[in-house]
């Protein structure tokens, strides 16, 4: 299977990837709506607006995650391989590392939704 992402790209920070990206968009999200919260007369934008935005922020998020489960399932052999990889070699290591990313990128998935959750039943700001 040709790929146009080369497999050079997939090393020990590809397992940081995922928590890493929904660790931003945690913060982002609950600073972005705290200081809007804190500064809501001050500001010229609606929570509508607030809400899309974190939104869009939140599928870019989602997305990159995608990709980094894509590239970790790549690294792991598209499944073809059951763990445990457990032997001390260097194409076991490899598998197991992909094998982690992708649990960790299914995790950072569900993370980033349920970061999201308050931006669709919050309806405004608490005084």
């Amino acid at each position: 299977m040709k790929s146009f992402i080369p497999r050079e790209i997939e090393t020990l920070w590809t397992l940081f990837t995922a928590p890493v990206v929904w660790a931003v968009h945690f913060l982002v999200c609950y600073v972005a709506m705290a200081i809007f919260c804190a500064k809501e007369m001050a500001v010229e934008i609606s929570i509508d607006m607030m809400r899309i935005g974190l939104g869009i922020f939140t599928l870019i998020a989602l997305v990159m995650i995608v990709v980094s489960a894509f590239l970790a399932w790549r690294q792991w052999g598209f499944g073809s391989d059951d763990p445990p990889h457990d032997d001390p070699t260097r194409e076991d290591r490899k598998l197991f590392q992909g094998f982690a990313t992708l649990l960790l990128s299914g995790l950072s998935f569900v993370a980033v939704i349920y970061v999201a959750i308050p931006l669709i039943f919050i309806a405004g700001c608490q005084q």
